[in-house]
C-alpha cells in the first residue's frame, strides 16, 4: 500500500508551491482590507436576506408551483416531480428568517393542494433530501409551540403528506442488498428497465429523514430500511475500508471503484456521523471511525483530497472537486479542527482565484477541469465556513463570506433570481437556480454573519439543538427524535451508551462552546486516527 501512498506524496511535493497556499496567504487580504466587524455583520446579514427574498419572490412570482425558476427568462421548469420543489426546499428558511405570515400561507398551501399519487419517476435521493426532508423540518416547526412558529391552523398534513411519499418511494428498496435504487416511479414503483447501478451517496443518505419520519410516525420500517442500505454498502468496502462511487444494486458489485470524499460519496460520510448524533446509535458511530480514519490515510494529502482506488489505494484523479468543500464542516462536528482548517483555506483559495469553486479543479495541471468549469450555486464550502467560524470565532471566515457574497451578488444575480455559472473563467450564467440555493447557499451565509451581529434565530436561541440534513434542513433533536432507550429497543438500534444522554457529548458543538477535543475523543482515540500530520 505504501508505493501508492509515495505517489500522491509525489503529487503533492510538486504541487506545493504553486497550488497549496498557507493560511496566511488565503487570508492575506486582511493586511489591506478591515475584518468584518459587529456592525458590517449586521448589515451582510440584511444583505443576504435581501438576496434570499430577491430569489424567493422571483420564484413564486414567475415559476410557483413548478419545480423551480429559469432566473434569466423568469420561467418555471419541472425538475424533479413537478410539485412546487423549490417552496418545499424554502420553508424551514422562511421559518429560521421568522417570517410568519409566508411560512404559515406556504404551509396551508402545501397541505391542501400537493399530492403524489402522480405518474412520474423521481430521484430517489433528490426526493429524500429535498421534499421529505423539507416536509418533516417544516411540519415539526409548525406544530410545536415551542418554536414561536407554530402554524395554528395546521394540523399534521405535512407529516401525512411526507408519509405518503415515503411509502411510495419504499419499493426501492427492494433489492437484494438492501441497497436502494436510483429511481422509482410514485404510482407503479421501480419501472422494468431501471438502473440497476447507483451511487454510494445515493443509497446511503436517506437514513436521517427516514429515521425522523419512523419516530415520528411510530412505523420502524422507514428507519429499518434506510439503515440496511448503509450497512449493504458497507459491507463491501474494501479490505482497506473504502468504498467506491457507484455499485449494482443487485449483485453488490463496484462497478465503479474510484474512492473519494466529493461526488457520488460525499454524503454517505456526513449521514453516518449525522445519524449516531441525532439518533444515537452507535453502529453509526463505530463505522463513521473506521471510514473516516481509512479516508484520512489514504485520500487525505494535507490539505487536499483526492480519488485513488478503493482496493489498492492507488491514485486515480488528482482532482478537487466542489462536493468535497462540505469535508471541513463534518470534521469541525466530528471536532477534528485543524486539518479542517487546512483544507478549507485551500478550497477557499480556488474560490478566490475564480470567484467561484468550479465543479472540478486539476490538482497536476492547476486548471478548471475540462468540462468541469460550472458553479450551480452550491453551498459546500460556505456551509464549512458558517461550521469553522461556529467553532473559531476567527474573523478571517467572516472575511471569507463577505468575498462570497461579493461573487453571488456580482457575478449569480440576474433577471428574476441568481443564475447558475456555466463558466466561472468567464463569469457565464445560465438560465437555472437550484432550489438548495435557497435551502442552502443563502441558508448558511445568513447563519455566518447572524451569529457574527449577535444571533437571533430559531437555532441559536431555540428551544432544541439541531442537525442540518444534507440539504440544509433543519431537523431537532427533541426527546421523541433523539436517542432514548424505547428507541434502542424497538427500532433495533445499537445503544450500548444508551444510559449516558446524547446531548451531554455534542451540546458544545452545536452551541459553539469549545468541547471539540471531548467530541473527537468519543469519535475516535487519538492514538488511531491518521487525521493531522
Amino acid at each position: 500500500m505504501e508505493a501508492p501512498k509515495r505517489m500522491v506524496q509525489i503529487w503533492m511535493l510538486i504541487l506545493g508551491a504553486v497550488i497549496i497556499y498557507s493560511d496566511d496567504h488565503i487570508f492575506v487580504r486582511r493586511t489591506f482590507s478591515e475584518s468584518v466587524t459587529a456592525e458590517e455583520a449586521k448589515q451582510l446579514r440584511d444583505e443576504v436576506r435581501e438576496m434570499f427574498y430577491y430569489a424567493f419572490d422571483g420564484y413564486m412570482e414567475h415559476a410557483f408551483p413548478r419545480d423551480e425558476l429559469k432566473p434569466l427568462s423568469c420561467e418555471g421548469e419541472d425538475t424533479l416531480g413537478g410539485y412546487a420543489l423549490t417552496l418545499i426546499d424554502s420553508l424551514d428558511t422562511l421559518a429560521l428568517f421568522g417570517d410568519r405570515e409566508r411560512f404559515t400561507d406556504s404551509v396551508e398551501w402545501i397541505g391542501k393542494n400537493l399530492r403524489f399519487d402522480i405518474n412520474k419517476t423521481v430521484s430517489v435521493f433528490e426526493t429524500t433530501i429535498r421534499i421529505l426532508g423539507g416536509l418533516l423540518s417544516a411540519h415539526l416547526i409548525a406544530s410545536d409551540y415551542n418554536t414561536g412558529m407554530r402554524v395554528p391552523s395546521y394540523d399534521g398534513e405535512l407529516l401525512d403528506l411526507a408519509e405518503d411519499l415515503a411509502r411510495r418511494v419504499l419499493p426501492a428498496f427492494d433489492t437484494p442488498t438492501g441497497i436502494p435504487f436510483g429511481s422509482v416511479n410514485l404510482v407503479h414503483g421501480v419501472d422494468e428497465n431501471e438502473s440497476k447501478i447507483t451511487s454510494t451517496a445515493g443509497g446511503g443518505t436517506l437514513t436521517l429523514e427516514f429515521g425522523v419520519l419512523s419516530r415520528l410516525t411510530n412505523d420502524p420500517i422507514f428507519e429499518q430500511v434506510t439503515k440496511n442500505a448503509v450497512m449493504g454498502i458497507w459491507a463491501r468496502r474494501s479490505k482497506i475500508n473504502l468504498v467506491g462511487a457507484h455499485i449494482d444494486v443487485f449483485s453488490g458489485e463496484w462497478t465503479q471503484k474510484d474512492a473519494g470524499i466529493g461526488t457520488s460519496i460525499d454524503s454517505y460520510y456526513e449521514y453516518l456521523l449525522k445519524a449516531y448524533l441525532l439518533f444515537g446509535d452507535e453502529e453509526y458511530i463505530f463505522i463513521f471511525q473506521e471510514a473516516y480514519r481509512a479516508a484520512m490515510h489514504y485520500l487525505y494529502n494535507d490539505p487536499w483530497y483526492v480519488e485513488v482506488n478503493m482496493n489498492s489505494a492507488a491514485l486515480v484523479w488528482p482532482l478537487f472537486n466542489s462536493l468535497q468543500a462540505f469535508w471541513p464542516g463534518l470534521q469541525v462536528l466530528a471536532g477534528d479542527i485543524e486539518p479542517a482548517i487546512r483544507t478549507h483555506a485551500a478550497f477557499f483559495s480556488v474560490w478566490k482565484r475564480y470567484g467561484f469553486t468550479p465543479e472540478g479543479f486539476n490538482l497536476a495541471t492547476l486548471s478548471v477541469q475540462r468540462g468541469q468549469k460550472s458553479y450551480p450555486l452550491r453551498p459546500e464550502l460556505i456551509e464549512s465556513t458558517y461550521w469553522l467560524y461556529k467553532a473559531t470565532r476567527d474573523p478571517r471566515y467572516l472575511d471569507a463570506g463577505r468575498d462570497m457574497l461579493a461573487s453571488l451578488q456580482y457575478g449569480a444575480r440576474c433577471t428574476c433570481g441568481y443564475c447558475h455559472i456555466s463558466d466561472v473563467e468567464f463569469h457565464t450564467q445560465e438560465d437555472h437556480m437550484e432550489s438548495f440555493f435557497l435551502a442552502e447557499t443563502v441558508k448558511y451565509l445568513w447563519l455566518l454573519f447572524d451569529l457574527a451581529a449577535g444571533p437571533d434565530n430559531l437555532i441559536e436561541n431555540g428551544p432544541y439543538k439541531y442537525i442540518f440534513s444534507t440539504e440544509g434542513h433543519l431537523l431537532p433533536m427533541t426527546p421523541q427524535i433523539s436517542l432514548v432507550r424505547e428507541h434502542c429497543l424497538y427500532f433495533g438500534a445499537y445503544c450500548r451508551s444508551s444510559n449516558l444522554r446524547l446531548e451531554t457529548n455534542i451540546s458544545g458543538i452545536l452551541s459553539g462552546s469549545n468541547t471539540w477535543a471531548k467530541v473527537w475523543h468519543k469519535i475516535c482515540s487519538f492514538s488511531r486516527c491518521k487525521s493531522s500530520r
